[in-house]
């Protein structure tokens, strides 16, 4: 096993042996907190993924951006070529769930938005160091997607997902900051 697979074991771990109240408490800090950035104040077009199992809960964020009048925009993935797209949802029913429980826009009831068209990416991960770099799922859809695309970018994790360092490869994008239950990393490279 590799260091990032071994990495990635360690903090879905620790992450399943958060209590459901400590997970909720944390999620909802974090949220608090990403709500009094200049990032999603000045941003009218956000891009986010719908949390699943141990991830930081993004229902809440989602609900509180279309409440304040924000384009909220969630990637469709392309299995084929490991690419993804984003396109507008305006309601949980334009999502369908596809593999692994992922819940990604039904393309025929959305509208697609292009990188430039993008204020803030919120990337999800699993493990993240603290100059911003990022242990996903493995897919390297993120990475592929971040290489064309100049918006702020920004994560979401609690602080057992933080680690002094993690691998990383030429082509992986770092995050500009982290949102922690603890407050605000500013990553630098």
């Amino acid at each position: 096993m590799d260091l990032k697979s071994i990495n990635r074991k360690e903090v879905k771990e620790k992450l399943q042996n958060l209590s459901v109240e400590q997970f909720n408490k944390w999620s909802d800090c974090i949220a608090d907190t990403l709500y009094k950035t200049t990032w999603w104040q000045k941003a009218t077009v956000i891009a986010i993924t719908v949390s699943r199992d141990r991830e930081v809960s993004t229902i809440p964020i989602i609900e509180r951006a279309w409440s304040s009048g924000k384009t909220v925009v969630v990637p469709k993935c392309d299995s084929n070529n490991h690419t993804m797209k984003f396109y507008r949802i305006t309601s949980f029913s334009q999502l369908e769930t596809v593999y692994f429980g992922l819940k990604e826009p039904i393309v025929e009831q959305t509208m697609y938005y292009k990188p430039e068209e993008i204020d803030l990416m919120i990337v999800p991960g699993v493990v993240f160091s603290r100059n911003g770099y990022r242990i996903g799922y493995g897919g390297g859809y993120y990475d592929r997607y971040l290489a064309r695309f100049r918006g702020m970018k920004i994560s979401l994790a609690f602080t057992v997902q933080l680690q002094k360092e993690v691998p990383f490869e030429r082509h992986d994008v770092p995050v500009e900051a982290i949102i922690t239950n603890e407050g605000i990393t500013v990553c630098h490279d």
